[in-house]
Parts: structure tokens; sequence; C-alpha cells
């Protein structure tokens, strides 16, 4: 088992996705990826990751209805989600905080904006609820 944090990337562009990999893993986090809201949200859902960045525009379930059915679901309600879009209106972040985003980030963003942003919201991260899951290790594998 690995004592790394487990990250969830949820975004319909594979560019995106892998850039973000690659930014996470080198600073030592372990990666698991989703290329769209469905997806992502089975994922979440069947790995419990330690935190999520979830792209908003994204095709079948946008970014917005994927952090509301988490955030509602009592197991889930705790994973910290950072909220990755090029919306950049007040609206939006708005929206994006209601829906329980932890954390709103505006492309294109700098590196180490987002690894600050993941960082800090880990390390805020509350402890499950009795009856929540703890996040589970695979077998080998701007804030509020």
């Amino acid at each position: 088992m690995s004592d790394k944090k487990r990250i969830l990337v949820v975004d319909d562009d594979k560019i995106s996705r892998i850039m973000l990999r690659k930014q996470l893993e080198t600073n030592g986090y372990e990666v698991d990826e989703a290329e769209d809201g469905t997806v992502g949200l089975e994922k979440a859902r069947n790995t419990t990751p330690d935190l999520i960045i979830l792209d908003v525009m994204m095709p079948k379930i946008d970014g917005y209805k994927v952090a509301r059915l988490l955030k509602f679901d009592q197991k889930h309600m705790n994973i910290p989600i950072v909220l990755l879009t090029a919306r950049f209106q007040q609206a939006d972040r708005e929206t994006g905080m209601e829906v329980g985003g932890d954390a709103y980030l505006a492309k294109p963003f700098a590196p180490e904006e987002m690894l600050t942003i993941v960082g800090r919201l880990l390390s805020e991260r509350k402890p499950p609820l009795p009856g929540q899951s703890a996040p589970t290790q695979p077998g080998n594998a701007t804030a509020k």
C-alpha cells in the first residue's frame, strides 16, 4: 500500500489530463484519470480519492453536477473538489461554490497555484464521519 495521496483528474481534454498528471506525479501524488463526468463520478464513488480536480465544461455530465452529486452523498461529501474551468465570471465561481466546490481554478493557471491549492485542501481535509468511507488505497496503483 502507498501513503501517497490519490487525486482523481476529471477532464474531457486529454492534454489537460496529461499535464495535470505529470505535475501531480512529479510532486508525489498518485493520479487517476477520467475523460468525462460520468466516468469521473463512477471512479470517485468506487475508489474514494483524497481529492478531485474536476473540469466544469464536459460532455454527458458537467462538473457542477458531478460536484453536487458527490457533495450530497454522505459517503463522499468530505472529498475536496477543485473546479477547473475556462469560465472567469464571478457568477461561475459562485455556482461552483454553491454546488460544493472547495476551490475554483481558472484556465490557464500556473502549476504552482494548482499545487498550492491541492496541498492546502489535502492538509485541511476532515476525517470521514462514522458511516463514511475513508480513502482506499488501490492494489498497485481560489479556495473558499
